[in-house]
């Protein structure tokens, strides 16, 4: 369904007849959409309403622009927006990779209107890239290392031009069979197309590229989705002082090579592995143990991790991720 609110018009996936119960909203990540959640919103329990929206410039949802200097919260607010049009109360919020962040977003922003919480292999509370630590500290002052300088513009061009073939390693298609799961999924095609829907740009994926002097030449700029994940300007120090505290899941693979302690997208570690090379020795952004150290401050959380399994877990081991979810939203 499409659902207009002061902000925009958000495209909204749901499941045909479930219009009633506890609200499960689901949040996608980066360079994907709610299309992601279509088997986990039809294995949801019977007394639960499954939503998923897709976030600005992904999937039907307007293409907006992306004020990357607010963090994370054009995204969150837009999903508080719809929220409060639907009249959902007490709503449940799983959100995977990026969708990760935009739902600690609204938890930090609207704790009251929160039930519990899903993460799913979320982004570290302290950003993507340019930070190092547990506690999230800023390798450089301005965020070197982190934004859209970091976008590989190979990738970028496939991905503009609906490229659905697996001829360079930098097709979309390669790039969800080597990062996104660990083994083959089925309806390969339908992921790699709705992976096709996001909006690139400078406004959109991956942003406005900005250079620096520093190693590895790159810092955030102010407009777009990796630009918003800069920790210059997403950063969620204080989830542990919010009132009041819903329960936590956080659900990751083991074997995850986009968000871990050792990212092969974090250009910190690619330098140590000499990939990007003129390395000062940044160290890598250990974003499990920062992700760790945050909800082990906020108190509220139980940790689940999958072996042999990638970025997404709902995909890779389906029944295991619907099996956790369900017992999570029983218990809030």
């Amino acid at each position: 369904m499409k659902v207009t609110t002061p902000r925009l018009t958000q495209h909204v996936l749901t499941v045909e007849g479930r219009t009633t119960g506890e609200p499960v909203l689901f949040v996608h990540g980066n360079v994907s959409s709610g299309a992601f959640w279509r088997d986990s919103l039809a294995a949801l329990p019977e007394e639960y309403r499954p939503l998923a929206a897709d976030l600005r410039g992904f999937g039907g949802t307007d293409p907006a622009p992306v004020d990357a200097t607010r963090g994370l919260r054009d995204y969150s607010d837009d999903l508080i927006e719809l929220i409060g049009e639907l009249g959902l109360d007490g709503v449940h919020l799983v959100g995977w990779s990026m969708g990760g962040g935009v739902v600690l977003q609204i938890l930090r922003d609207r704790p009251a209107a929160v039930r519990s919480v899903t993460l799913v292999n979320p982004v570290s509370p302290y950003g993507y890239g340019g930070t190092a630590g547990a506690d999230g500290r800023l390798t450089h002052p301005d965020g070197t290392g982190a934004g859209a300088g970091a976008a590989n513009p190979d990738f970028l061009a496939r991905l503009q031009a609906g490229d659905m073939s697996d001829e360079s390693p930098t097709s979309p298609r390669n790039v969800f069979r080597s990062s996104y799961v660990k083994h083959p999924v089925p309806d390969e095609d339908f992921y790699v197309a709705a992976m096709l829907t996001t909006r690139v740009g400078e406004a959109h994926y991956p942003g406005d590229a900005a250079s620096s002097d520093a190693w590895p030449g790159v810092a955030p700029g102010k407009t777009g989705v990796l630009n918003a994940l800069a920790p210059t300007h997403f950063r969620l120090d204080d989830l542990h002082e919010i009132d009041p505290k819903p329960p936590i899941l956080w659900i990751r693979g083991a074997d995850d090579v986009i968000v871990s302690d050792a990212s092969l997208f974090d250009l910190a570690h690619l330098g140590a592995l000499g990939v990007v090379p003129g390395s000062p020795g940044t160290p890598a952004q250990p974003m499990v143990a920062q992700t760790r150290a945050v909800l082990e401050r906020y108190g509220r959380f139980q940790e689940a991790v999958l072996d042999d399994c990638g970025h997404s877990p709902h995909l890779e081991h389906p029944a295991e991720f619907q099996r956790l979810l369900a017992e999570h939203l029983r218990k809030a």
